[in-house]
């Protein structure tokens, strides 16, 4: 099937405020449509082979990379982000390609040892235009990769950006209209990656002892719902590793059902608007239905106060997250060792310096320490 007749496609089956390819309002620097691929299939692809992409690999979610090997990274939680947003699309009619490249694309911007890295780089950087990772990932796309010599970035299509604006004032380009909401595509990728890190951190959480199965049956209406799901489908597992591993993917798949039943019934109200015009309702198309908000809430809190929260977890965040900070000071007092294209797209010293900090993996943070005689708070 060619581009062509994908673009017919998603004409003829998708809703009418979805994102249609044939629509976009196109790349920053003008090139030559792809004759099979679609533009947002063609981002997607962009994405996949940057570097920026890759080192996700090395990056944390919640516990540090070298902790252990079967507890989520920055790229497993990407993909499963991506696993989730596909499936949903698909069920609502939405464009499938375009929530590909926002779900592999939205956490190319965090920097080393997860939201503690990030926070520290906000403060670093106060005075010279603030860090936050939604803008860093546009920045990468935008400016920091290189794959083309006519280009900076990765010259991707307006609505793969714009989905990266997260928690920013959105402008129709067009019309010059100010947006209440995302795009849908962004909006369901958002719930998604909600999803997927609930979902892998409750087993992430329970497999390293942080969390307790039991308790959580106890305090957490979602688990004991959850769990007892598991036990009627699994009349042999009435406790046990199993047990707790099945109720984590009955949690994902609670989830799921809900954002796509409720959605579902709001976008059929919507049936007949454009992109545009479902940017502007009172509400966002594409959500949780009430109840299920509230339990989602309740298991969000609780994940903070037994987990995120937990010193088990945050000696080893903030031990890290020191390392980094001499880190930064001593590439200031250096910066020889940033390397020269971090100058050609920054605006200051310190902006070159975050950008290239920011780049890093945690496993890379070692090496440059040891390269510029910085030692551990440990």
């Amino acid at each position: 099937m060619d581009r062509i007749q994908k673009e017919e496609n998603e004409s003829r089956l998708l809703h009418s405020a979805a994102s249609h390819s044939a629509d976009s309002a196109g790349r920053a620097f003008t090139e030559q449509t792809d004759p099979w691929r679609t533009r947002y299939e063609r981002d997607r692809d962009r994405i996949i082979h940057c570097s920026a992409f890759r080192r996700l690999m090395y990056k944390t979610q919640v516990f540090v990379n070298h902790v252990g090997d079967n507890q989520r990274t920055r790229l497993t939680h990407s993909l499963e982000v991506t696993q989730v947003s596909r499936s949903l699309a698909n069920a609502l009619d939405l464009n499938e390609s375009l929530c590909e490249s926002i779900a592999l694309a939205h956490d190319l911007g965090h920097p080393p040892f997860g939201h503690s890295g990030e926070v520290l780089l906000n403060e670093k950087m106060k005075d010279f235009g603030g860090f936050a990772h939604n803008r860093q990932s546009l920045r990468i796309v935008d400016v920091l990769e290189r794959r083309n010599p006519e280009y900076r970035g990765l010259n991707l299509t307006e609505e793969t950006k714009s989905s990266l604006k997260k928690h920013e004032e959105l402008i129709d380009a067009e019309t010059g209209k100010k947006l209440r909401f995302p795009r849908l595509e962004a909006q369901l990728v958002d719930i998604a990656d909600s999803t997927a890190y609930h979902y892998h951190d409750i087993e992430d959480g329970i497999r390293e002892k942080i969390l307790d199965s039991k308790k959580m049956e106890r305090d957490l209406e979602i688990w004991s719902i959850a769990i007892e799901e598991s036990r009627k489908r699994h009349s042999n597992q009435s406790e046990g590793i199993l047990l707790w591993r099945r109720a984590a993917n009955e949690i994902l798949g609670m989830t799921i059902a809900d954002v796509r039943e409720e959605s579902h019934n709001r976008l059929a109200d919507a049936k007949g608007k454009t992109s545009i015009e479902a940017q502007m309702e009172d509400k966002r198309l594409i959500g949780h239905s009430p109840k299920f908000k509230t339990m989602v809430a309740e298991m969000h809190k609780y994940l903070y106060e037994n987990m995120y929260f937990n010193e088990d977890i945050n000696w080893q965040i903030r031990r890290s997250t020191q390392l980094l900070d001499k880190v930064f000071d001593e590439v200031l007092a250096q910066p020889e060792h940033i390397p020269a294209r971090f100058f050609e797209a920054a605006e200051s010293t310190e902006r070159a310096a975050c950008d290239f900090i920011a780049g890093m993996t945690d496993r890379y943070i070692d090496s440059i320490a040891r390269t510029l005689g910085v030692l551990p708070a440990y």
